[in-house]
C-alpha cells in the first residue's frame, strides 16, 4: 500500500485548512477543550477558531462507558446544564458492591465502603447521549464539528513541532489501490493540535513514542470494558440503583469486576471490566461477561428482560503514576488519550471534561500572545495544582495492589482508602505492560466456557449486530499486523491464538489455510474498534489505525 509521502506525490498536494486550535476527537475531553476555548475568546471580547474532527458517523456514535458520572466538571464548564437541558436525569439513589461466589454473594455494609465507591450527587448516564449534548453547546458557541473524518496522520513542521492533523483518503480499495471514489484526505493546521481519541489512540500512541513522554513513567496499565444495555421487567427496576461486583467468575488474580447501572424507563446497564494484565491465554473477557449475568443473585434481574444494545471499549487504568507529559511542541494530550480515569472510582469523563479545560486554559492564554507551536506549559502545571491531582494523587496505589492479587487489592484499597481516607504515605510503581503478562498456554489451566443460551448469554456475531457497527467492506483492514508470520508461528504455537479470545467482536480467526495449516483471518467489518487487540497482543504485532470515518459501531443509548 503506496505511504502518505506517495499518496502526495500521485495526487497531492492536499487541500489545506487553517485554525487557530484543531481537536482530533469529539469525545467529553475534545467538546470540552472547544467549548471552553470559545467561553474564554468572548470573555476576552475576541474570536479564535477552533475545529473538531470525529470519526464516527456523528458525535456520541463510538462513545461508551458505564456510566456514572460526577458532575463536578460539567458544573465548572456550564453551570447551567440542568436548565440547558443536560441528559443528566437519573441520579443515584443507592450504592451496592457484592463479593460474588458461585452460589451467591456478600454485599458489603454501607458503612465499610471506601468513599471511592460512594455516589452520592453523581449521575447514571448514557455518555453517548451526554457527548451529542456537549457538541450541541459546542456547535452554538461557533465551533466546527466534522464528522465522519477520522485524524489519520500528525503534520509535523520543519522543526519537528505539530502543526495539525490530516484526515484519512477516502476510496481505497481493499488493494490499496484508489477507486473511482478516491479523494485524497484532507490537512488541518493550527497554532496547537489538542488529541482526545480516546484510550489507545492511534495518533497520542505515535506522539507519546516520538517525543519520549512516557519516559520515567510507570507502564499504563488497561482494562476492556464489555456492557450490554437491557429493558428489565418493572419489577426488577430500580431507577438509581448503583450495584458494583467482584469476585466469580474472574479468578482471583485477575484484575475486574462487574456493574449494574438502574437507568429510568426499566432500563439497566450491566458491564464488566477485565484487567488486560491477565495472565491466562485461554481467558475470554466476552465469555467472562456472558457468564456473569447467569450469576443466581443476578439472574433474575434478566429473566423476562431483553437485551437492546452492547459494545466494548478499552480503558486506561494506570492513574496518575502512568500518565506521560501531557505536552509537545504544537499540542497536547488530553482526557483517555492521556490516561485520566481514575480506575478506584471507575469514572472517566469528569475528568475528561476537566483536563480539556485546563488546556483550553493554557492554548487560549498562548494564542492570545500570539504565539504557536511551543510547549504549552502552562498546562501540566494547571493540572498539578487542581482539584483533578489531588483526586488522582489519592487513588495512585489502586491497581497495583490489584496487581498483586484480589485479596491483597481489596485489603489494601479499604485500609487506603477507607480507613486513611487517601492520605497514603508510600507510593508503589509498576513498568510491566499489560502484554507482557500472557504465558503460554501449556502452562496455564483450559477454560472452557459454556454455550451461550440466546436468553441472558449470547455469542459474538449477535453482539455486534446490536452494536449498528459498519464498515466499507473495500478498504484496506484498519486492523494491521508488523509481520504476517507472527500470528500462526508465535501466537498460535506459544499463547494458542489469544486474539480470538481478547477480541470482543470475533475480528480474528485462525482458520485451515488450505495446506494442512492455519492462517489468522481478520475480520475487519466486526471491528467496533476497541483497541483491545492493539493493547494485548503478545508480540506488539498488531497495529489498530482508523478506516475510512463514519465507520465502526453506532452506538444508541450506551
Amino acid at each position: 500500500m503506496p505511504t502518505p509521502e506517495q499518496w502526495l506525490q500521485q495526487y497531492g498536494p492536499r487541500e489545506a485548512m487553517e485554525y487557530d486550535v484543531v481537536i482530533a476527537g469529539g469525545g467529553p475531553a475534545g467538546l470540552a477543550t472547544a467549548i471552553r476555548l470559545k467561553q474564554l475568546a468572548a470573555q476576552a471580547g475576541t474570536e479564535i477558531a477552533v475545529c473538531v474532527l470525529e470519526k464516527g458517523s456523528e458525535p456520541g456514535a463510538h462513545i461508551l462507558s458505564g456510566a456514572v458520572m460526577d458532575p463536578r466538571a460539567l458544573g465548572e464548564l456550564l453551570p447551567d446544564w440542568r436548565e440547558q437541558g443536560a441528559p443528566l436525569r437519573q441520579p443515584v439513589t443507592e450504592d451496592l458492591f457484592w463479593f460474588l461466589g458461585a452460589g451467591g454473594h456478600r454485599a458489603v455494609p454501607q458503612a465499610l465502603q471506601p468513599p471511592c465507591f460512594r455516589n452520592h450527587g453523581n449521575y447514571i448516564v448514557s455518555l453517548g447521549e451526554v457527548v451529542r449534548w456537549l457538541a450541541q453547546q459546542a456547535e452554538a458557541l461557533g465551533v466546527e464539528i466534522f464528522s465522519g473524518f477520522a485524524a489519520a496522520e500528525v503534520l509535523y513542521d520543519q522543526a519537528g513541532a505539530v502543526r495539525g492533523v490530516a484526515t484519512g483518503n477516502q476510496g481505497v480499495g481493499k488493494d490499496g489501490q484508489p477507486l473511482d471514489s478516491f479523494q485524497l484526505g484532507m490537512e488541518l493546521q493550527a497554532r496547537y493540535t489538542v488529541f482526545a481519541e480516546g484510550a489507545r489512540g492511534q495518533l497520542g500512541r505515535e506522539l507519546i513514542g516520538r517525543f519520549r513522554l512516557d519516559g520515567g513513567r510507570d507502564a499504563q496499565s488497561y482494562g476492556i470494558g464489555i456492557k450490554e444495555l437491557w429493558e428489565v421487567s418493572p419489577q426488577q427496576a430500580r431507577p438509581g440503583r448503583v450495584l458494583h461486583t467482584a469476585g466469580w467468575p474472574l479468578d482471583a488474580g485477575t484484575y475486574g469486576g462487574g456493574f449494574l447501572y438502574h437507568l429510568d424507563d426499566n432500563k439497566v446497564a450491566v458491564g464488566l471490566v477485565v484487567g488486560l494484565d491477565y495472565a491466562n491465554p485461554w481467558l475470554s473477557p466476552f465469555e467472562e461477561f456472558q457468564r456473569l449475568k447467569t450469576h443466581p443473585s443476578l439472574r433474575p434481574m434478566f429473566e423476562g428482560g431483553r437485551r437492546l444494545g452492547y459494545g466494548a471499549r478499552a480503558l486506561t487504568a494506570g492513574g496518575l503514576l502512568a500518565l506521560p507529559e501531557l505536552v509537545f511542541p504544537g499540542g497536547c494530550l488530553v482526557g483517555c488519550e492521556a490516561g485520566f480515569l481514575n480506575a478506584s472510582r471507575i469514572k472517566g469523563s469528569h475528568a475528561a471534561i476537566k483536563s480539556g479545560m485546563l488546556a483550553a486554559e493554557a492554548i487560549a492564554a498562548a494564542v492570545a500572545e500570539g504565539r504557536r507551536g511551543d510547549l504549552l506549559e502552562a498546562y501540566p502545571r494547571a493540572f498539578e495544582s487542581s482539584w483533578l491531582h489531588e483526586e488522582l494523587h489519592r487513588a495512585r496505589n489502586f491497581k497495583h495492589w490489584f496487581k498483586k492479587g484480589r485479596t491483597i487489592g481489596t485489603v489494601m484499597t479499604g485500609v487506603e482508602q477507607w480507613l486513611l481516607r487517601g492520605r497514603i504515605p508510600w507510593t508503589l510503581h509498576s513498568s510491566r505492560p499489560d502484554y507482557q503478562a500472557l504465558r503460554p498456554a501449556d502452562s496455564m489451566p483450559r477454560i472452557d466456557y459454556p454455550k451461550p443460551d440466546g436468553k441472558l448469554s449470547f455469542d459474538r456475531l449477535s453482539s455486534v449486530f446490536l452494536s449498528n457497527t459498519n464498515h466499507e467492506e473495500n478498504q484496506p483492514a484498519h486492523l494491521t499486523l508488523r509481520d504476517p508470520q507472527v500470528p500462526v508461528a508465535v501466537n498460535l504455537a506459544r499463547y494458542a491464538g489469544p486474539e480470538q479470545r481478547y477480541c470482543p467482536a470475533g475480528v480474528y480467526e485462525f482458520v485451515d489455510d488450505g495446506s494442512g495449516g492455519q492462517r489468522l483471518q481478520i475480520n475487519a467489518q466486526n471491528c467496533v474498534h476497541c483497541k483491545t487487540c492493539d493493547i494485548k497482543d503478545p508480540t506488539q504485532n498488531i497495529v489498530w489505525v482508523a478506516p475510512e470515518g463514519g465507520g465502526g459501531p453506532n452506538y444508541v443509548g450506551m
